[in-house]
């Protein structure tokens, strides 16, 4: 008898237990891993999923907090912001409920993420002196989170990414561009630098954009590829992206556009100071490329210096054959972009950051005296040759060939034939090469002087 009821307990339990609902695992994103690198100096959000109403409790150093899963078994912590040290070495984050996970190999330091089209997709193996940059990739202070090429109707949760320490190994198929911004970084500040490449070759700007910011939805590739980063803390972005949009015509209506991008993110990330520097796309003779379009767009471009916290890096010097839309020299433009990082939101000192800015005209007779911004020092040509690029116009809107002088932080424009000028324009076609810099090389970016609507980011 004792032992059929033994018997009949046994089968009970066992029902109960099918019948009980399993605890869910706690989880994190991937965003959250080995060898990440966590915002210094701002307070941080973790998140992930667990057992509706379960405790979880995360842990890095001595900072510690707990949050409760709601009923969708959605939680989320704030832990206080930590200070880098030099003396830091690799520190772990324990994440606890009904399991534990642990985080290992976890650097202090600045996080940015790198999106846009082909031109920030594009390779380190494929750049420049990608070979010998490789090679010499061994830096363990520098952490890599390559985000694969997907779309979603809705924002997703989460990534199939993992992060990696930066080694010849890991960073092969990874952004140049990103990667030359991040080591130029590393360099200069002695800090730990978290690189996010989130990019799509042949991608507008449409589908990264926020679409709906109450919902936090967005276009497909911002649902995919960035959402599930948030609000992952990161200091700002970099964006190198245009081309689609050139050949869609938008012409000065990217600035619209951008605007959008840039203040959408900002909002769904939580941080309305996200620096975000813009790299002004390429000269390129492809027939895609309409007459007016590429230099409508590049007004766009500096327009979006009007707005705070935005820089630009100008590479009308940088293109190895104007047939290529994807120059290849991309360590000048990482260590362009860095510039205004280093100025902007580290507060280097004695640092030009920027190439010449158009920034107003006066008309002193038959010449028109032309006065650039970031032209402390004076402004050069970068190959001692007069300058070139300049056309002026009278009030008939004729541009003919101009002659440009240098005069401190001017240049003075004047043309034989045209006795009363009223217009100027520089660089301003699709295959521009001008050679007018700064005294730290840094080119100047194309403009025309008519309704002029850039800004100048100082």
């Amino acid at each position: 008898m004792k032992r059929s009821i033994n018997i009949s307990a046994a089968i009970a339990l066992c029902v109960l237990i099918l019948a009980s609902p399993a605890l869910a695992e706690v989880k994190v994103p991937t965003i959250f891993g080995d060898n990440m690198v966590l915002q210094r100096d701002v307070e941080l959000t973790v998140w992930g999923q667990a057992d509706a109403d379960e405790k979880v409790t995360v842990s890095i150093c001595k900072a510690t907090a707990s949050a409760t899963a709601d009923k969708t078994g959605a939680w989320s912590v704030k832990l206080p912001e930590m200070k880098f040290s030099p003396n830091q070495t690799g520190l772990t984050m324990t994440i606890k409920g009904s399991n534990t996970i642990t985080l290992k190999n976890i650097l202090i330091g600045e996080v940015w993420v790198g999106s846009g089209q082909s031109n920030m997709e594009w390779r380190l193996s494929g750049s420049t002196g990608g070979k010998e940059a490789i090679a010499k990739a061994d830096l363990p202070n520098i952490r890599l989170y390559h985000v694969p090429k997907t779309k979603s109707q809705t924002p997703n949760k989460d990534i199939k990414a993992d992060w990696k320490v930066c080694s010849p190994k890991t960073v092969s198929n990874f952004s140049g561009v990103l990667f030359f911004f991040g080591q130029r970084l590393n360099a200069d500040l002695k800090v730990p630098i978290g690189l996010i490449n989130s990019s799509w070759g042949g991608s507008p700007i449409e589908p990264w954009t926020v679409t709906d910011a109450s919902k936090k939805q967005g276009g497909g590739m911002y649902n995919a590829m960035i959402a599930p980063l948030q609000p992952f803390p990161i200091r700002g972005a970099i964006w190198y992206q245009g081309e689609t949009n050139v050949i869609r015509k938008n012409g000065l209506a990217y600035f619209d556009k951008k605007k959008a991008l840039i203040e959408g993110w900002r909002k769904t990330w939580g941080n309305d100071k996200l620096s975000f520097y813009t790299v002004q796309i390429a000269p390129w003779s492809g027939k895609r490329y309409e007459p007016g379009q590429l230099p409508a767009l590049w007004e766009a471009q500096v327009a979006s210096l009007k707005l705070p916290g935005t820089g630009l890096a100008v590479i009308t010097d940088l293109v190895d054959k104007i047939s290529d839309i994807h120059p290849r020299d991309k360590k000048p433009v990482g260590n362009r972009l860095a510039l205004w990082a280093l100025v902007k939101d580290y507060g280097k000192k004695d640092i030009v950051y920027s190439g010449p800015l158009y920034k107003s005209m006066k008309i002193e007779g038959a010449k028109i005296r032309i006065s650039f911004a970031h032209a402390e020092g004076g402004l050069a040509s970068r190959d001692g040759k007069d300058l070139s690029e300049f056309q002026i116009a009278g009030a008939d809107g004729k541009f003919v060939p101009a002659k440009a002088v240098v005069d401190g932080q001017c240049v003075v424009v004047s043309a034989d034939g045209v006795k009363a000028p009223k217009t100027v324009r520089f660089g301003w076609h699709k295959v521009a090469n001008p050679n007018l810099t700064n005294k730290a090389k840094l080119p100047a970016s194309p403009f025309q002087t008519d309704n002029w609507t850039g800004g100048t980011g100082e």
